[in-house]
């Protein structure tokens, strides 16, 4: 966690398909300040709130409340809700998803109520034991907003239906990593330059099993990327295809 920078939290939910596994992603609203029109993870700033949630999570590690900001983004992103009942009958079902979902989800996102309020009414806990921490990365020092961001991946529950919540994301697909990479490369979609590294490192593995425990065993290098001479520099410990873009080609000119 860096000082007076913003703390976020960006999920990869993952399922697998015949030939290789997909992840959820969503496309920014073309007005927002950052990243608009982007296809990105769901993911977002963290509110203090989200510590207060702590109590009703399935882990007692350092970032929980950051793994309760990466839920609860996907829950106003996506409509999908990494929670169980308290009652242990296991993941929150398609319907009581629903259901939770027409109650809670655009009062989460007008900042209308909050996760503590939402477990608290809905009898549920926020599966935080289920995110395996992927990456973290920090925008460059100059950039005029600025995150301190850590990735998260997660295999999502089958029978949870997604729907974007058509204010900040306006669309929603399940992509293969070589896909979403190929499109880019095409001009059909937009991807960041952060987005694009995630998606070489996940599309290594084929199988969420796999790249669940890939992530399990690796050692997570902070990136802060450095902008030299026109390009912008990641460190080759962090162990991504490349270490060095163009400022142009990162910055989609």
């Amino acid at each position: 966690m860096t000082d007076k920078i913003p703390l976020a939290a960006t999920v990869m939910l993952l399922r697998d398909r015949p030939g290789e596994m997909e992840v959820l992603m969503v496309q920014r609203h073309r007005d927002m300040k950052f990243m608009g029109g982007a296809l990105v993870f769901p993911g977002g700033k963290h509110d203090s709130a989200d510590m207060g949630a702590a109590q009703y999570a399935t882990c007692t590690s350092d970032d929980v409340a950051l793994r309760i900001t990466g839920i609860r983004e996907v829950f106003e992103e996506s409509g999908i809700l990494l929670a169980r009942e308290r009652d242990g009958s296991g993941f929150v079902g398609e319907a009581h998803r629903q259901r939770i979902a027409e109650r809670h989800r655009k009062r989460l996102e007008k900042g209308e109520t909050n996760m503590v309020e939402v477990a608290e009414a809905e009898n549920i806990e926020f599966m935080t034991d289920l995110l395996v921490p992927f990456a973290h990365w920090i925008t460059p020092t100059g950039a005029p907003r600025r995150y301190d961001t850590w990735f998260y991946m997660v295999r999502v529950p089958e029978d949870h239906l997604h729907e974007h919540d058509g204010g900040e994301s306006v669309d929603s697909v399940w992509i293969s990593a070589s896909q979403a990479l190929a499109d880019e490369a095409a001009g059909k979609r937009e991807i960041t330059f952060p987005t694009r590294m995630q998606l070489a490192k996940l599309g290594r593995n084929k199988r969420v099993d796999d790249a669940l425990e890939a992530a399990r065993r690796s050692t997570i290098v902070t990136v802060l990327p450095e902008i030299v001479d026109g390009k912008l520099n990641i460190p080759p410990e962090a162990d991504y295809d490349l270490t060095s873009e163009t400022l142009d080609r990162a910055l989609h000119k």
